[in-house]
This record gives C-alpha cells, sequence and structure tokens, in this order.
C-alpha cells in the first residue's frame, strides 16, 4: 500500500505528509483488520484501490472506516463506492448501525465523496490524530440507509 500512496495523493504535503500517510498504515491493519477490510488489483495484479476497516470494539453500533485509496486513473469509476459498499454489506451484516470516517481537511475531493455517499460531516476536530493533525471527521446512520447503498 505504502508503494502507491504518494503516488495516489500527489505528494500532499510533502515529506511530513508521506510519513503522516505510512503512520497511518501500519501493518497491524493488515494482519488484524483482514476479514473487515478489501483489496482491489488491477489485470497485472497492482494494487488498484483498498480499504481498511473494523468494527469497534467497545461499541457494538458502530464500525469505522481507517483509510480509503483509489489509484487516480480509476476516480470517477465507481470503485471507491463499491468498497463502500461492500463494507456497509460487512457492517450490516454484523449488527451495526454507525459508520465514521476521517479525512483531512485539506482533502476536498474525499470531503465531497463522503458527503454524496450520504455522510453527515462532523466540522473538523483539532489534533485528531495527534498535535497539528487536524481531521474532518464523518458519520453516516446506516439504518436510515438502504440496503446495497451508496
Amino acid at each position: 500500500m505504502l508503494a502507491v500512496l504518494d503516488a495516489w495523493w500527489g505528494g500532499l504535503k510533502g515529506e511530513a505528509g508521506a510519513r503522516e500517510r505510512a503512520l497511518l498504515l501500519p501493518r497491524l491493519y493488515f494482519q488484524h483488520f483482514t476479514t473487515t477490510s478489501f483489496l482491489v488489483e488491477d489485470d497485472g495484479g497492482e494494487v488498484a484501490a483498498f480499504l481498511v476497516g473494523f468494527l469497534s470494539q467497545t461499541d457494538r453500533e458502530t464500525a469505522y472506516v481507517h483509510f480509503v485509496g483509489v489509484d487516480p486513473v480509476l476516480h470517477g469509476r465507481g470503485v471507491g463506492r463499491a468498497l463502500y459498499r461492500a463494507f456497509f454489506d460487512l457492517v450490516r451484516a454484523h449488527g451495526r448501525r454507525w459508520v465514521h470516517c476521517i479525512t483531512s481537511p485539506q482533502n476536498m475531493a474525499s470531503q465531497a465523496f463522503h458527503t454524496r455517499l450520504g455522510f453527515t460531516a462532523s466540522g473538523v476536530q483539532a489534533d485528531y490524530d495527534g498535535p497539528g493533525l487536524d481531521r474532518a471527521t464523518f458519520t453516516i446512520d446506516l439504518s436510515t440507509t438502504p440496503a446495497g447503498t451508496p
């Protein structure tokens, strides 16, 4: 995953952004959340998109999308939407109602994407991921979102 992130994010926030993204995707996510995460490969077996998500261990009604990436070549083709649909179906099957996620306040495309999916923005939370790492937060109520959507 890390090999494609800098290219996909177009070097957003430079070297500091690259370190930040690397810290957000440690190996443990790929070891412990494989049953709630998704990977899309292109015809050559290269990473084309992914979604890392998990079911909350403390709130039995909640799930969380931790990180999503889609090759920019595939933007607008429904790949991200399909990843979220698969995750929503999975969390519904586990009786979860709420899905939370975050994005960078600078990533306006991501914010617009989440809004189109039906997420409600909760605003920017200062220092969400540590000092100086603000995040825009989002929530969707799956009990009011028909199955098979977004």
